[in-house]
């Protein structure tokens, strides 16, 4: 299976060998421009074009649930020069969802995870309940009333709503969108009753007050929103939904250019300050081998396949 590289991949600086990169290297995204695989794109990217020596040119192929990304980066030369920063959606949950042209374990080789974080549930300031309990009575006096965005069909905030609805036992409409960015604007627009998103794009809106939010989808309170409970403390016990972005290579990419991108996108994402602009957005960074990214992978995989099959979860 070519999801899982070489022990030796971390070893970047003995095996990588001369010559690679020799001209400028495009990233591909599967979201639009402005959603939260955008802002860690272009957070590490800079970086990472230091340490290699050439540009990483951001190419932002949104739609289909992240399937166009995905399949580019499926097709491309394993030559090192097309890369793919990732979150669940394309890779490990649109799989169970739909027939894609694509096999996450056959077609991508894993470089490293980037980072991780929690989403949040917001609400539009007109929804009547300041809380995930007065959000669950809500949804149950009213169902199928309320409304929830998110940024497409099999993307990992759709499937953390599914959770939530199959969890809570309430039943939310879904409305999805073609990213993540015209999602929180309609919610903003009060156009959505609700949607679980990253942290990130929405601390302004948060501190503004143009959203509320009622819980944080992890295991643990957040450091920038520490007043704000956790979904399972707020009322559903064991919830746990959190997002991730991690970058992959086609499949057939030679070890010693996996190994080299391994080495920087690790010395990029460990860096002071690249930790502490992660922290600022509520997410941690991490920057492992790509055999410790690979299981991650194939774990993620495995929790979407019960979460899809627990859920009902269908593709709109």
């Amino acid at each position: 299976m070519l999801l899982a590289p070489l022990a030796g991949a971390q070893s970047a600086s003995t095996i990588s060998g001369p010559g690679y990169p020799s001209k400028p290297i495009r990233v591909i995204l599967s979201v639009p421009a402005g959603a939260t695989p955008d802002v860690t794109a272009r957070l590490v990217t800079p970086g990472l074009a230091s340490v290699l020596g050439q540009p990483l040119v951001v190419d932002n192929r949104g739609g289909a649930g992240g399937l166009i990304g995905a399949e580019i980066v499926a097709k491309a030369a394993p030559d090192g020069y097309t890369l793919f920063i990732s979150s669940p959606g394309a890779l490990t949950i649109l799989p169970h969802l739909r027939k894609v042209p694509y096999d996450t374990l056959r077609d991508f080789t894993p470089i490293s995870l980037i980072s991780v974080g929690p989403f949040v549930l917001i609400v539009h300031p007109s929804v009547p309940a300041k809380t995930v309990k007065e959000l669950i009575a809500l949804a149950k006096a009213q169902p199928g009333k309320l409304n929830y965005a998110s940024a497409g069909s099999g993307v990992a905030n759709h499937l953390a709503m599914e959770l939530f609805k199959q969890m809570a036992g309430v039943d939310i409409t879904h409305v999805p969108y073609k990213g993540a960015p015209q999602a929180v604007t309609d919610v903003l627009a009060g156009h959505m009753n609700m949607m679980f998103n990253s942290i990130a794009p929405l601390v302004g809106h948060i501190k503004a007050g143009r959203v509320r939010v009622i819980g944080i989808a992890s295991s643990k309170r957040s450091p920038q929103l520490p007043d704000i409970p956790t979904i399972a403390e707020a009322g559903v016990p064991d919830y746990e939904a959190e997002n991730w972005f991690g970058m992959f290579a086609p499949a057939k990419t030679p070890q010693r250019i996996i190994a080299r991108l391994n080495e920087a996108v690790v010395k990029v994402v460990r860096s002071p300050e690249i930790q502490s602009q992660f922290a600022a957005l509520g997410a941690d960074a991490v920057g492992n081998s790509p055999v410790e990214f690979a299981a991650f992978v194939r774990r993620d995989m495995e929790k979407y396949a019960k979460v899809v099959r627990i859920s009902g979860a269908k593709v709109d």
